[in-house]
């Protein structure tokens, strides 16, 4: 039996021990995924207090309940910030960040240091699996030489997958298992042995030809919404100066029954995909002599959003007879979409650093963020203001930043002074709403 046929094997007996390194918004459900089928799964992370944490049977994530934790606990999972335990699993599979840097090119940091950690405990029978979102041929080029250093063959005796995530957080409508998996083997025995991984857990396999394939297909997938919402947001600069509501129009084109997919305007564009995915595309198309101007643009316009919304906040006090400098101003909502608390790339966070640095006093209110979290590049000393009347009243503005449905909108319609709208929750006309 051939070293491909064993772990499959093992992996269709559920005797395999499932290895995920990187508990976060994608790892974590994915955890409990494979720990709700029967699988031994070992949690790796290098983050001390989060691994802590969920040995003692707590989420950090709002929207997965701690009981959740206390099961997969009781039923044999366990985190470690111990490398060395990649040993024990049968498959490995990365669901680490890839941001960008300040000059918004791709930071592969942390799948780097996370293969080079694992790297000295690899052996023959594993899997190893790629979901960050990255840029076609990072599989073949970051992962590969690394996992044959020891001497190891992919293909032969351990097997390289790239298999993007696809998580949608506080989407009542899809879980892990419910979303299709898209799946690139290096090679055809990579391929079977990443389709037994992942068939178990997922309702929905989907093969593609080669990792670069399955790289493409995510970028394809979030470029597709941004370039989409860049030219909603464009659409809305322009309707707004023709007096005409966006968001009226959007849901009347949203009447046709084919050739048209609605996306609505927003802020500009938050979370760890849509944002950063048509970057990692446009840099690697550099390596090939490509300039990808169509996605650029719409990058352009979605950047450009929160300063809008912070010009309509300025015009708005300005016809109140008041400037922005120091004026009081609570940003409502700050995650990054709504009814959830993951701010990942923000634009809310955006547009309060904008506030503030016009010499503003910004606050914020926010029923899934009680505490402005610690972010590696924005750091507000705030907690989320209680929304009452005379809270609300005692602001020269608010800006609706997240329509988080925990909000009560006809309170803050009755008591604020000013309301910046940048969500549409405001379809009739009133004095103290500006669209935005």
């Amino acid at each position: 039996m051939s070293q491909s046929q064993i772990t499959i094997s093992r992996l269709n007996g559920r005797e395999a021990v499932i290895g995920i390194l990187g508990l976060g918004y994608v790892g974590l459900p994915l955890m409990l995924r494979y720990n709700a089928i029967g699988y031994k799964v070992l949690g790796l992370d290098i983050d001390q207090e989060k691994v802590a944490k969920l040995n003692s049977g707590k989420s950090y994530i709002e929207h997965i309940p701690s009981k959740h934790i206390e099961n997969a606990r009781e039923s044999g999972f366990s985190a470690t910030t111990d490398f060395s335990r990649a040993a024990e699993c049968d498959a490995l599979i990365m669901c680490v960040p890839t941001p960008l840097n300040k000059y918004r090119e791709p930071d592969m940091s942390f799948v780097i240091s996370t293969i080079e950690a694992v790297k000295p405990y690899l052996r023959a029978g594993q899997v190893v699996s790629l979901e960050s979102t990255t840029y076609p041929g990072t599989t073949e080029e970051e992962l590969l030489p690394r996992v044959e250093e020891n001497g190891l063959k992919v293909g032969e005796n351990i097997f390289l997958v790239y298999s993007p995530e696809r998580e949608d957080p506080g989407n009542p409508d899809f879980e892990t298992r419910t979303i299709p998996k898209v799946i690139g083997g290096h090679t055809p025995a990579c391929l079977q042995v990443g389709i037994a991984l992942y068939e178990q857990a997922i309702d929905k396999v989907v093969p593609v030809s080669s990792t670069k394939a399955a790289e493409m297909t995510k970028l394809l997938e979030n470029i597709h919404r941004a370039v989409n919402i860049g030219l909603v947001n464009e659409m809305k600069i322009v309707a707004d100066r023709m007096g005409i509501d966006i968001f009226e129009v959007v849901d009347a084109a949203a009447t046709k029954p084919f050739g048209f997919t609605a996306y609505y305007p927003g802020p500009g564009l938050g979370g760890h995909c849509i944002p950063i995915d048509p970057f990692y595309l446009t840099w690697k198309a550099r390596e090939y002599g490509l300039h990808t101007r169509f996605i650029e643009l719409s990058g352009e316009v979605n950047r450009a959003m929160p300063e809008y919304v912070v010009n309509k906040l300025m015009d708005g006090l300005n016809d109140h007879g008041k400037a922005l400098k120091g004026s009081k101003v609570l940003v409502l909502g700050i995650a990054y979409k709504k009814n959830v608390d993951d701010m990942r790339e923000s634009p809310s966070v955006e547009i309060m650093e904008l506030i503030e640095a016009k010499g503003a006093r910004v606050a914020y209110s926010d029923p899934h963020v009680p505490v402005f979290p610690k972010m590696r590049e924005h750091h507000f000393d705030l907690c989320s203001e209680p929304l009452t009347a005379e809270n609300l009243a005692s602001f020269d503005a608010v800006v609706l930043a997240t329509d988080h449905d925990k909000f009560n909108y006809e309170l803050i319609s009755q008591h604020a002074r000013l309301v910046i709208d940048s969500r549409g929750k405001y379809r009739t006309p009133a004095e103290h709403i500006i669209k935005a």
